[in-house]
């Protein structure tokens, strides 16, 4: 058997991460990453045992992108737990809109080796930062409830919004109203300054 050539299984990811940034997650199949990292079709099995193991390291690289920007968006931490949320959500979601077939990726855990190359690692510490700044501003509340059903609405909100259903129905030309509805609802009201 060859050895395997060094680069190759990072050029693999790259290739399947340009390739669900153009073509979306239903492109990604082992064959068709190969032929454009320009490989035989069994060439990514020698790092890539699995189907699923391929799809979670090109995952991993939006979750590491989706992590940069949570980490910008929040800052220094030195603004109120309520304004980093606002700023978190405005990132989650100019993230989902800006990058739909890696976002569709990363979330379809069912799709993913959840358990690979860290994903539990990557996913879950991003929640864990929405859970503990949600504590802070509702401490009456679970605070991973309250988080897991913010989430769940954002989530929703960059789907309908991505899909146009969201722009047409409101009448909205942004999703920032919308944003502000869903930490109200899930928030309280913000406290006037």
């Amino acid at each position: 058997m060859d050895e395997p050539e060094p680069g190759l299984r990072a050029r693999l990811v790259d290739v399947g991460v340009d390739l669900v940034t153009r073509e979306g997650a239903q492109a990604l199949t082992l064959r068709e990453i190969a032929r454009r990292a320009g490989v035989s079709h069994g060439a990514p099995r020698r790092y890539f045992p699995t189907h699923l193991e391929l799809l979670s390291a090109i995952a991993r690289r939006g979750f590491d992108a989706l992590a940069a920007r949570a980490a910008e968006a929040i800052g220094d931490g030195t603004a109120s737990p309520r304004a980093q949320l606002a700023a978190l959500g405005r990132s989650y979601l100019e993230f989902a809109l800006g990058n739909r077939g890696m976002y569709e990726l990363m979330f379809r855990h069912d799709l993913l080796e959840t358990g690979h190359l860290g994903l539990r690692d990557t996913s879950l510490p991003l929640f864990g930062g929405l859970v503990e700044l949600v504590g802070r501003v509702r401490p009456d509340a679970d605070a991973r409830l309250v988080a897991g059903a913010l989430w769940a609405n954002l989530h929703g909100i960059a789907q309908l919004w991505g899909w146009g259903s969201l722009p047409l129905a409101t009448g909205a030309d942004d999703f920032v109203p919308l944003l502000r509805s869903a930490l109200d609802a899930h928030l309280g009201p913000e406290a006037a300054v």
